[in-house]
């Protein structure tokens, strides 16, 4: 499902996703049938527009990584649609794909198994620019130094190799590859989260920067709802291979109206010792995405959950200006108010 409006001939978005689904076979026995699917990612969809940041937040094994790799053709989708500019890329061979690499980019959430260890940082730096031509000999040695110098890394740093840079240099040596080629979208999978805190603000600052800069566009998948809403314009909130909620920052962190982005929020940290919070316990465990259950998929753990949520999957609906939720405790009715089910979630609509 999209959450985007038609837009009335107006020049198509950097990045649609409608529908986009990954499901992989399970498999059992000598002859390997397949006995079920994981619903890795399950109908979901975005827009993502140039100069823009989506953050894609969620619990570990929601499917966000899987959804990132999905767009960018590292994995093939099941189902779905992915436009680039108005071009469908998701049907594209790999042949086919090779000029959207250019545009589409990814800096990975490893930063140490994402470079190669045999190869020096220039050549690891500079091989996108040699793969297409760009440059060669002296005109790719500067080119790559600019690089160095963009990420805050000195150029006499490119014939060292990866194992002599701490983890926040490697990723931004992530960061200079990816910006080899001049891309419109770069995936970011969950880029600070294996680095110590300090460093997390230097490379959030970093991307931010060039993205001011250069007029990127980022999907920017993390788990850390603080790094989310300190990078982000929009943020979309996963679930068990869906998503349940889509809006700006500011109306996602004011005023939630999912009960699992309302869990989620309870649980970051405020930086005020003093400062209460009423914090919201789910119970249970996260369902296995093999045999997610019926209806809803949050309703097993929801603390408002009714019959209904357990019986007819709720659909994404715009249920405030720009704001987008599956929750059947908000049904936007005829004349587009908003009816909330009395006595449930203090939010205010």
């Amino acid at each position: 499902m999209s959450a985007a409006k038609p837009r009335n001939g107006e020049a198509p978005p950097l990045l649609e996703v409608v529908g986009l689904k990954k499901h992989y076979p399970v498999r059992k026995g000598m002859f390997s049938r397949t006995v079920g699917q994981i619903l890795a990612v399950d109908g979901i969809g975005f827009i993502i527009e140039a100069g823009e940041t989506l953050g894609l937040v969620g619990e570990s094994g929601c499917g966000k990584s899987t959804a990132g790799k999905a767009i960018l053709k590292l994995i093939d989708p099941t189902a779905g649609t992915v436009k680039v500019r108005g071009e469908r890329i998701d049907q594209l061979t790999r042949a086919e794909m090779r000029p959207y690499r250019r545009e589409l980019q990814v800096v990975f959430q490893d930063p140490y198994s994402s470079l190669n260890p045999r190869m020096n940082v220039g050549d690891i730096v500079g091989e996108p620019l040699r793969n297409y031509g760009i440059a060669g000999g002296a005109d790719l040695e500067r080119r790559v130094a600019q690089l160095f110098e963009k990420v805050g890394l000195r150029g006499e740093a490119m014939q060292r190799y990866p194992h002599e840079f701490s983890g926040g240099q490697r990723q931004r040596i992530g960061i200079a590859r990816a910006l080899a080629l001049n891309p419109s979208l770069i995936v970011c999978d969950e880029p600070v989260s294996a680095l110590d805190v300090s460093v997390q603000a230097q490379v959030i600052n970093l991307l931010m920067d060039l993205q001011a800069e250069f007029g990127l566009s980022y999907l920017f998948v993390a788990h850390d709802l603080a790094v989310v809403e300190h990078i982000s314009h929009r943020i979309a909130v996963m679930y068990l291979g869906k998503i349940v909620e889509l809006t700006d920052k500011k109306a996602l962190f004011a005023n939630p109206l999912h009960p699992y982005t309302e869990a989620l929020l309870s649980a970051v940290p405020l930086p005020d010792p003093d400062a209460k919070r009423d914090r919201i316990i789910l119970k249970g465990d996260v369902p296995s995405p093999i045999n997610p259950p019926s209806g809803c998929r949050f309703h097993t753990r929801c603390p408002y959950a009714f019959d209904r949520c357990s019986q007819e999957e709720p659909p994404m609906q715009e249920i405030l200006p720009g704001h987008h939720v599956a929750c059947h405790l908000r049904d936007a009715g005829p004349a587009g108010v908003t009816a909330v089910v009395p006595g449930v979630m203090s939010a205010a609509v």
